[in-house]
């Protein structure tokens, strides 16, 4: 029963929070915020006189970009869901044998799970600084509409993936508190 355990929780603990699974995360991030660019890019191209061929060719990268975002933000809450359930089959694995004195402390990972939320609150504040900071420094005559709702867009997809990793980190972190401090093994006091 220990080693079945084990091997439950060490999967679930990586598809979790596992450095991949981290990398992963911050690749579709990162997808999103250049299939946004490219949209920007797409709509900046119409600001002034163009030709066709301009048009054309703006339409198509604008069309690519926001085909890139959307895929990458379906993914994401595709993850936040399997995530969802990774999570709530992690607690139900560590509550297997706690009565027998088998510890889950061996999965907190408090280095994983503060480096989710870190790097999630880093992207926080560059979402925030992105359309705040727009907004703040914006002189009329100089930045365009275009602009506002490429940075204000921009601001939305860094900071709504970063609310999605820290959620997971706080989800872990809850998690790891119920399990108990590291060395108590929630067990039958002899």
């Amino acid at each position: 029963m220990r080693a079945d355990r084990a091997r439950a929780m060490d999967e679930l603990t990586a598809r979790g929070l596992g450095p991949g699974r981290l990398v992963r995360f911050w690749l579709l991030v990162g997808g999103a915020a250049l299939g946004w660019g490219m949209a920007g890019t797409a709509l900046d191209a119409f600001e002034g006189p163009g030709d066709p061929l301009t048009a054309l060719l703006a339409a198509v990268f604008g069309a690519v970009g926001l085909g890139g975002v959307v895929t990458c933000w379906t993914f994401l809450g595709a993850g936040a869901r399997r995530d969802r359930t990774t999570r709530q089959l992690l607690a139900d694995w560590a509550a297997v044998g706690r009565a027998h004195g088998f510890s889950a402390a061996r999965w907190r990972v408090p280095g994983l799970s503060l480096a989710w939320l870190l790097s999630s609150l880093v992207v926080c504040g560059l979402g925030l600084w992105s359309s705040l900071g727009f907004a703040v420094t914006a002189r009329p005559g100089t930045e365009t509409y275009t602009d506002a709702f490429f940075f204000t867009g921009l601001g939305v997809v860094l900071w709504g993936a970063g609310l999605l990793g820290a959620a997971k980190a706080v989800g872990h972190h809850r998690w790891a508190v119920r399990v108990g401090p590291v060395g108590e093994t929630g067990g039958v006091k002899g």
